[in-house]
């Protein structure tokens, strides 16, 4: 994969010094603005899986505390995901509850520290960059469309969904921004409109010139103009108050006491470890959450300003670390998130301790402060949300793609509208076969080079000849007519399949037929040898 700097922009870090306590000024805000971004996605994940809103809370603050301290990441940050609501909603309905699918999240964890201690983690390499580019542009592209309903004050779509087709099946992603765009709250509007304005205004160098605003992250200026917003509303204009009962605002489980904690915990139904269809459910949720992850470090290493490289082997171990823990306390499967990562790259993080602050601040908010949560509206976090995807999808990052030709722009493009008209894990896989097509069709045209001047041919295989060049060879050798002198010259290749060895043999056995004079140079010997000592990181 190619380790050129990604065009998506990213904070520019000029120095930096390694260790916890150097980067607290940046990891602690950053964390911050993980925390109120990562808050709603854990609830309505949990709710899009048909599981306790509190199993939401639960391995948000698991990814938090544990996975950002084992992670092979120093920039990821881990969650529910959207990817796996479908499989955990229908293993609930399935396998006989909650308690069965923690059972499930349970031996997924336990595969996924085997996928890793086996370093799995390398099949992240194959993923072109064109494809990792497109699937940070879909995501933001995503991310902006269903945020506009939320922006519009329409909240029936929960928190993180990041499929085309809507919960339940009763839109797509653009009927439901036609019907927000007709049905459009006008306290939604002033709440977004004055969010984007605190975003861009605090940003501005007057602003960050004072020391205050250079502490203080934007995104959580943003929160108190939009939670200042409602309430003045509330008071100064009833009817446009975002409310709890129209789903416009965070609605976290208030706990009483640590007994109330306690009654709330669901555990996992270890009778259930007899049942084939619970360890069926569990390779399905290891492997869907493994690649998710994978497909995640990569484009995290894409955009981190330090252009650090990842332990992709370490990080599955740390996701079924993670999800076992989950397991055992009631949350529900997570993985590697790009919304959460992306967020947290953006809001200035240098250091897994910003995925940590997170983690603490979700625990911390849970006990203390869910009535001030709670009044939060979705309209500003619409707005975080928003700015976060225009930053994925940038008209930069499409111009170099179309400017470095079609071998990288049809990928990129491709895995960008599968993800949008599809779901993230089906439009990167289809964007790699269209990438491996681009490729393939790339290598069948560059490995042999031909040349001729009267009745002298030139073969030249350049590079690596596989048996897809098996077509072009024939075509060449075709053209080639009767009495002709031939020099098939393979020294420039490092390697030459087999097939086309045979090819070239063959048509040199049979030359003189047609009165054909072959000379062949240096085609022999250069098959890889089949067992060959590799060490994988």
């Amino acid at each position: 994969m190619s380790a050129e700097a990604p065009s998506t922009p990213a904070p520019v870090v000029t120095e930096f010094v390694p260790g916890v306590r150097a980067n607290l000024r940046y990891d602690v805000p950053a964390g911050l603005v993980v925390f109120l971004v990562a808050l709603p996605l854990c609830l309505g994940i949990a709710l899009a899986s048909e599981a306790p809103l509190l199993s939401g809370i639960i391995t948000g603050v698991v990814a938090g505390l544990l996975v950002s301290v084992l992670s092979g990441s120093e920039l990821s940050v881990s969650g529910p995901a959207a990817g796996l609501t479908v499989i955990v909603a229908s293993g609930i309905r399935n396998l006989g509850g909650f308690e069965a699918i923690l059972t499930a999240t349970l031996v997924a964890g336990a595969w996924q520290v085997v996928f890793g201690l086996l370093r799995a983690g390398v099949f992240a390499g194959f993923f072109p960059t064109s494809v990792i580019k497109g699937m940070l542009a879909g995501i933001g592209i995503i991310i902006i469309l269903k945020q506009i309903p939320h922006a519009l004050g329409r909240d029936n779509d929960f928190e993180g969904d990041l499929g085309f087709f809507e919960f339940a099946g009763k839109g797509n992603t653009f009927s439901e921004i036609v019907v927000a765009l007709r049905t459009w709250s006008g306290g939604a509007v002033i709440i977004t409109v004055l969010s984007f304005a605190a975003l861009i205004l605090w940003a501005r160098p007057e602003v960050q010139r004072f020391k205050l605003a250079s502490f203080v992250p934007a995104q959580l200026v943003a929160v108190f103009v939009g939670l200042f917003t409602n309430e003045a509303l509330a008071v100064l204009s009833p009817g446009l108050e975002m409310r709890v009962e129209n789903n416009h605002l965070v609605e976290l489980p208030i706990l009483t006491s640590l007994g109330d904690l306690w009654t709330q915990l669901r555990f996992p139904d270890f009778s259930k470890l007899t049942n084939t269809g619970v360890h069926t459910m569990a390779i399905t949720l290891a492997v869907v959450a493994s690649l998710e992850t994978l497909l995640c470090l990569e484009a995290t290493d894409k955009l981190d300003p330090l252009r650090r490289i990842s332990s992709k082997s370490r990080e599955l171990i740390a996701q079924g670390v993670g999800n076992m823990a989950c397991a055992l306390v009631g949350g529900i499967p997570m993985t590697s998130v790009i919304v959460r990562s992306s967020a947290n790259i953006y809001a200035g993080a240098r250091t897994r301790t910003s995925a940590f602050v997170h983690g603490l601040l979700m625990l911390a908010a849970v006990a203390t402060v869910p009535w001030l949560l709670n009044r939060i509206p979705l309209a500003c976090l619409a707005a975080i949300l928003i700015l976060v995807g225009y930053k994925l999808a940038t008209v930069k990052l499409f111009k170099q793609m179309f400017q470095e030709g079609a071998i990288q722009w049809i990928p990129f493009a491709t895995t960008i509208i599968a993800i949008v008209f599809s779901d993230l894990l089906k439009g990167v896989m289809i964007g790699l076969g269209v990438g491996l097509f681009m490729v393939l069709k790339s290598n069948i045209y560059s490995a042999i080079n031909t040349a001729s001047e009267g009745k002298d041919f030139l073969i030249l295989f350049t590079k690596d000849v596989s048996f897809i060049n098996n077509i072009r060879l024939k075509r060449e050798l075709a053209k080639i007519p009767d009495g002709a002198s031939v020099w098939i010259d393979g020294s420039r290749a490092m390697f030459i399949d087999h097939d086309i060895q045979e090819l070239v043999n063959e048509f040199q056995r049979t030359a003189h037929l047609r009165g054909i004079h072959v000379e062949v140079k240096d085609i022999e010997g250069k098959q890889y040898p089949l067992k060959q000592r590799t060490r994988i990181s």
